[in-house]
């Protein structure tokens, strides 16, 4: 057992393992996200209110069923992904996967860092020059509830969550009563246009890195149907109702600015304590990601020193500008993030037979370079792609992992005696 209970580096025992509640409202938490209703609001630009809703549905459906797949293995194996990561990309060679998630996380905590700064300025009347002090005070304050671990986002999701949900829920009924009824709301003309493939691709860009390192919490999970459960309900109802809220209120009021909707509906208090509830709700599980990346990175259970690291990253980006960045860096999570997936599938279902070795005995190459191939083909070919971007990426690389592993002869799975948790 780490010393901060959370086992960065080893597998989560049974005796750690949490229920569907526990679980479930964790990841509520994490897929309940101020930045998610932003994308919607793009989506209820550019379609009509049925289009939106059968976009989202489509959308968020393979987001789930991505979460689930990585949340079952996790589940049984006991391992979050940089930890799969191992098997398929190699000793040094997961590091990879380090960096990859590492970087979307911490991008994400940029991000809200910044906008709470400087929606909070504006909002508020506030003096320019409290933007950079606010984005450190938010930095470091948001990682509190990541360095006390797993009971800590346990407790604030319980708090957040029902809270989040009665305030988006009153937002949509304002905004259907301004617009005039569900005849009224069905019937606004979009001004914007969008293809169809790429409103897919940024409802499951929007939450892909998310999805991929959900795993771990669901490796926490009592059993692999209580993974697979928590990780369909929360990723389809939670991110689903942030997309269809953000498109919701951006048809009526042809604003994808979520906060910007809730002032328009003279909600200017809830819109602030809104804002930051959310952000502290969503942070607190990022800046967790990062750390556990790190840790990995860095073969150190010194999560809590890393969780403060990585805050520090965050304030610095923050202070860079990512807060301008957010379009670009969905684009590119939707494409490099997926295919990571995509080999761990691949390599657990495919190489391993549905059951790794344990990690402790496990004798694994430095790198494994049908892994590292795999991705980068399926990570090229999906950010080339006219299609569904994540989707591609999750195929592609998975096919190619099984193929060049058929094409090498080492189809054998590492070199140990397997064990069950």
């Amino acid at each position: 057992m780490s010393a901060t209970g959370d086992y960065p580096l080893t597998e989560a025992p049974r005796e750690a393992r949490k229920g569907l509640l526990s679980i479930s409202m964790v990841l509520f938490s994490f897929t309940f996200f101020t930045g998610t209703m932003f994308a919607g609001g793009k989506l209820g630009l550019a379609f009509n209110f049925v289009d939106m809703l059968w976009i989202a549905a489509i959308g968020n459906s393979l987001l789930a069923l991505y979460a689930a797949a990585l949340a079952f293995i996790a589940s049984r194996s006991g391992l979050n992904t940089v930890l799969m990561g191992r098997f398929c990309f190699g000793e040094v060679g997961s590091r990879l996967s380090d960096f990859l998630l590492g970087f979307a996380e911490l991008g994400w905590y940029a991000w809200g860092t910044g906008t709470v700064a400087i929606v909070l300025v504006k909002m508020l009347g506030l003096a320019g020059g409290l933007t950079i002090p606010l984005m450190i005070l938010f930095g470091f304050g948001f990682s509190l509830t990541a360095i006390i671990g797993f009971k800590g986002l346990d407790l604030l999701s319980r708090i957040s969550v029902p809270l989040m949900f009665v305030l988006l829920v009153i937002s949509m009924y304002i905004a259907t009563h301004d617009v005039g009824g569900f005849q009224a709301l069905a019937a606004v003309i979009p001004h914007e246009t969008m293809t169809f493939s790429a409103a897919v691709t940024m409802v499951f860009g929007t939450f892909a890195s998310g999805a991929t390192q959900a795993t771990n919490w669901t490796r926490l999970s009592r059993t692999g149907r209580v993974a697979i459960i928590a990780s369909v309900v929360s990723f389809l109802l939670g991110n689903g109702l942030m997309v269809v809220a953000g498109a919701w209120c951006a048809i009526v009021y042809q604003q994808a600015d979520i906060v910007e909707v809730m002032i328009l509906q003279g909600l200017s208090f809830a819109a602030v304590i809104m804002l930051c509830l959310n952000l502290w709700m969503i942070q607190g599980p990022t800046i967790y990601n990062v750390s556990a990346a790190a840790c990995h990175l860095l073969r150190s259970e010194r999560r809590r020193t890393m969780t403060l690291a990585a805050a520090g990253v965050g304030v610095l980006l923050a202070i860079g500008g990512m807060y301008e960045m957010l379009i670009p860096f969905l684009v590119l999570l939707g494409s490099i993030i997926p295919p990571v997936g995509g080999v761990i599938m691949a390599d657990f279902w495919y190489r391993h037979r549905g059951q790794y070795p344990l990690l402790a005995s496990a004798r694994l190459p430095r790198y494994n370079f049908v892994g590292l191939s795999a991705y980068a083909i399926g990570a090229v070919v999906a950010y080339c792609s006219p299609w569904v971007a994540p989707l591609v990426g999750i195929v592609v690389s998975a096919v190619c992992y099984v193929g060049l592993l058929q094409f090498s002869g080492r189809r054998a799975a590492v070199s140990t005696t397997p064990g069950e948790l």
